[in-house]
């Protein structure tokens, strides 16, 4: 249990499996808080698969299917929700109903301070402070960096988000404003903490002086990973190439087909447990803008090449990027070759959008989180 004055609180930490940031964002939380509290106890739960294991699987599996499937369906989807409709009144009825299924959790846990990483945990246990089964404060910390709607629920006591400008937005939809706290995503630290670049390039292969383009793929797609490939390494500038596919193993097979005949070198990564001592070794960073790898990107101070956003949050996530000159945008069916090509030229462009990066410094977002975990316990008692 984390120790505040003398007394011992217990923080519970609900999540959920749909896309990996959810999880990701929670166990940065938990390796902060274990590290900086002496004797803390933080549990992380996956809400929908401690109700249900028929639950967890429908939805994350028709998350999976609409989001790569039939996007255009998610994005009407998402817009439809994030309007104050009878589908927006459905979805926050249909976690409360499933709310009561929490209960036997939280009786034998008994947190003093509850932690919602996903809005369908947001919502059950709002449903269960309306109805005075959860007396406990809760803190909704939103994995985008735009808000929708389904995030919002009358009995939460505080909303962690990723940036300032989502301030006012939150506030059109109702949420008051000393409710938001602009803290960032919680990453883990070692994305804050650059290693030695030259060393790591060598470890792998690489040349430790030549620019470095990172591609992270992961579960995502097959057919646009190689057309941006196919495309890059026959750009006439001089650099090399890092491929992480995740556990993507069609995506590995088909990249290390083309990889001998590649006039770039290039390192294919399948799953890894140290993708931050790549992204520190890279230059630009090409990849989908999921809020969590965006965040660690961000942390690690590294300029981003976005493509195949998700319709809904993951165009929330690109056009903040955008707006504050952290990425460009490799747009579907035009040449993303000519895109990073023009970059690559581009020294002042580059280094403009590094610094942007580096700028947006959400490095003490887990000490922040803490703090204002023991401010809401205070109140609470």
């Amino acid at each position: 249990m984390i120790k505040f004055r003398g007394v011992y609180v217990k923080l519970l930490i609900l999540t959920a499996a749909t896309g990996g940031g959810h999880i990701r964002a929670s166990r940065a939380i938990q390796a902060y808080i274990s590290k900086n509290s002496a004797g803390s106890e933080v549990v992380v739960v996956d809400a929908l698969k401690s109700i249900s294991s028929v639950l967890n699987k429908t939805v994350c599996d028709g998350y999976h299917f609409l989001a790569t499937k039939t996007p255009k369906v998610f994005g009407q989807l998402y817009r439809k929700t994030n309007e104050e409709s009878l589908l927006s009144t459905l979805v926050s009825r249909f976690s409360g109903a499933f709310s009561l299924k929490l209960v036997p959790l939280l009786e034998r846990e008994r947190p003093d301070v509850i932690i919602s990483t996903h809005p369908f945990a947001t919502e059950m246990i709002s449903h269960l402070k309306w109805a005075g089964a959860v007396t406990a404060p809760l803190i909704c910390l939103m994995t985008d960096y735009g808000p929708h709607r389904a995030w919002v629920a009358d009995h939460v006591d505080a909303y962690v988000v990723a940036n300032g400008d989502m301030i006012s937005e939150m506030e059109a939809m109702g949420v008051p404003k000393e409710k938001i706290y602009p803290f960032g995503i919680p990453v883990e630290n070692v994305f804050f903490t650059a290693g030695d670049r030259p060393a790591f390039l060598k470890k792998i292969g690489l040349d430790p002086y030549l620019p470095t383009i990172l591609i992270m793929a992961g579960s995502f797609g097959v057919t646009n990973i190689l057309k941006i490939y196919r495309q890059i390494v026959r750009l006439e500038q001089n650099f090399q190439m890092i491929v992480i596919t995740g556990r993507n193993e069609r995506l590995y097979e088909e990249i290390a087909k083309l990889i001998p005949d590649s006039p770039k070198p290039t390192k294919l990564v399948f799953f890894t447990n140290e993708v931050e001592n790549y992204m520190h070794a890279a230059d630009l960073l090409i990849t989908k803008p999921g809020g969590l790898t965006v965040s660690e990107a961000l942390a690690c101070g590294i300029p981003l090449a976005v493509f195949d956003a998700i319709p809904g949050q993951e165009e929330d996530n690109a056009n903040f990027l955008l707006t504050h000159n952290m990425a460009v945008k490799l747009e579907n069916g035009q040449d993303c070759g000519e895109t990073i090509r023009s970059l690559l030229a581009d020294n002042r462009k580059l280094s403009e959008m590094r610094s942007s990066c580096k700028g947006f410094d959400k490095s003490r977002s887990a000490e922040n989180i803490l703090r204002l975990i023991q401010e809401l316990y205070e109140k609470s008692r």
